[in-house]
């Protein structure tokens, strides 16, 4: 069985301090946060290794110690990999990165290529020679930005062609709630929309596991909205075999992990799935 019996579903991160109290206990050891976070949620989007690049061999081993056998981590490429060098002359660094991930080897989801906005036609023999290489058996996830890519033309046929010929996912933002409406006067909202990318949704799944990263708005009644349509669409994945990842945001990520409960339930409804499990902190509050 995989995940929550057939999806897993996770957060952009298991440490933050703001979720004690409510995912965690109100003075929770730092050192216990992921096995905590591991109780609910069956994934998570590694985006510190995007931003510090490789971890280290002790951090790994103690990830390796504190998660489930059937949790995932998605890791993102550093952003050294994609952004700086835009995958040129990569082969030992990711190579280095991916050793250094070793620990983990059943428990890696998707690692994700996060592309800049500007990474367009013309640069696609360079993820080509990245896929080309990239280890048997080890899921990848490609999140493209450019415009181009979202037309329905030559360079989207391309790309989504490429992702199907070596099994890799395209990633799927849902970034509709988030830009749905205006920020004024919302400091959160307005941060939001201006590090996220406008892209429409193109919903194709190219590879066996389809990762969908859903970027919430601060209002309910609009998340639920947006999110209606994935619940069949998640289903009908469910049913062809594949095994969806559901990442969840907010704008401030305040509220990540409710709104996760409240679109998980939604979907369990709909689908039969199992309940998520308590929220550590709230089991905590209740014995008070």
């Amino acid at each position: 069985m995989t995940g929550l019996s057939g999806v897993y579903l996770g957060l952009p991160m298991w440490a933050n301090p703001e979720w004690c109290g409510s995912l965690y206990p109100p003075y929770g050891s730092q050192q216990g946060l992921l096995a905590d976070y591991a109780r609910v949620f069956s994934a998570v989007e590694g985006n510190t290794t995007f931003y510090s690049g490789a971890p280290k061999p002790e951090t790994v081993a103690g990830w390796a110690r504190l998660a489930p056998p059937d949790f995932r981590f998605c890791f993102k490429l550093p952003a050294s990999l994609t952004h700086e060098l835009r995958l040129e002359g990569i082969e030992a660094a990711f190579d280095a990165f991916v050793e250094s991930l070793a620990p983990l080897h059943d428990r890696l989801g998707p690692l994700m290529v996060q592309l800049p906005r500007d990474f367009g036609y013309a640069e696609l023999p360079r993820l080509e020679a990245l896929l080309a290489r990239w280890p048997v058996g080890l899921p990848c996830g490609v999140e493209v930005r450019h415009p181009e890519f979202f037309h329905k033309g030559m360079a989207e046929v391309a790309l989504n062609r490429l992702l199907i010929t070596h099994g890799a996912n395209r990633i799927l933002l849902d970034v509709r709630p988030l830009f749905s409406t205006s920020s004024v006067g919302s400091p959160a909202l307005a941060h939001a929309q201006r590090e996220k990318p406008k892209c429409p949704l193109h919903v194709l799944s190219t590879g066996d596991q389809p990762l969908v990263r859903f970027i919430g708005h601060l209002d309910e009644v609009i998340n639920r909205h947006y999110f209606q349509p994935w619940i069949p669409q998640l289903r009908l994945w469910i049913k062809q075999g594949k095994t969806p990842f559901l990442f969840v945001h907010t704008a401030d990520n305040r509220q990540a992990p409710q709104l996760a409960r409240k679109l998980y339930q939604a979907l369990a409804d709909d689908s039969d799935l199992p309940a998520l499990a308590a929220f550590p902190g709230e089991c905590q509050v209740s014995l008070f």
